[in-house]
């Protein structure tokens, strides 16, 4: 399955997919000097540079990066680290085909990028990782795979990121399988 990512970071999910055997064929980016892209560049995995600033709204943004993926035949995008809320172009495009990660257990501490900050500050003992369907409904499409990861005593945010990373890097191959399946068995999907 040809797989697009939508990255904004240090790129751990994109490399591991990639270390992985994935056929990742398309990577998207809005940070064009972040870890994912030069990851993506020294692979000589076609790129996508869509800084915000580039585009007049977040729609030609998420229009641009719809016909980059479309043209290299992805069927499933997945974000990774994506810090931005994809519009009704790019979602109705691959409605039902792009999944998150997410570093909680949705719908815990959904919403937003501070996941991990939101944990250690709420006193929970636990939080995890979460691979969900992307939706227009910011964190709240329906859920493929979590998983748990406690919080210990003297967890930094980088220390519980690591562990999360972790977690994220077991269960974002596992929901790609789950989702191989899903679109092949399902023509309404595509």
């Amino acid at each position: 399955m040809k797989i697009g990512v939508a990255v904004s970071g240090q790129g751990s999910n994109l490399r591991n997919l990639v270390e992985r055997g994935f056929e990742v064929v398309a990577v998207a980016t809005n940070r064009p000097s972040c870890r994912a892209a030069a990851f993506a560049r020294q692979r000589g995995i076609a790129l996508a540079e869509l800084p915000q600033k580039a585009f007049d709204s977040a729609e030609q943004r998420d229009v641009a990066m719809r016909d980059f993926f479309a043209g290299r035949g992805v069927e499933l995008v997945v974000d990774a680290g994506f810090d931005r809320i994809h519009t009704r172009p790019f979602l109705e495009a691959f409605q039902n085909r792009i999944i998150n990660v997410h570093p909680s257990l949705l719908p815990e501490f959904a919403g937003g990028m501070d996941a991990l900050e939101q944990a250690l500050a709420s006193g929970v003992r636990r939080t995890g990782a979460t691979v969900h369907i992307v939706t227009a409904d910011l964190d709240a499409g329906p859920i493929l795979l979590q998983e748990s990861v406690p919080i210990l005593d003297g967890d930094t945010v980088e220390t519980l990121r690591e562990r999360v990373h972790e977690a994220e890097h077991r269960i974002l191959p596992q929901a790609i399988r789950l989702m191989e399946t899903r679109i092949a068995n399902s023509p309404s999907v595509r």
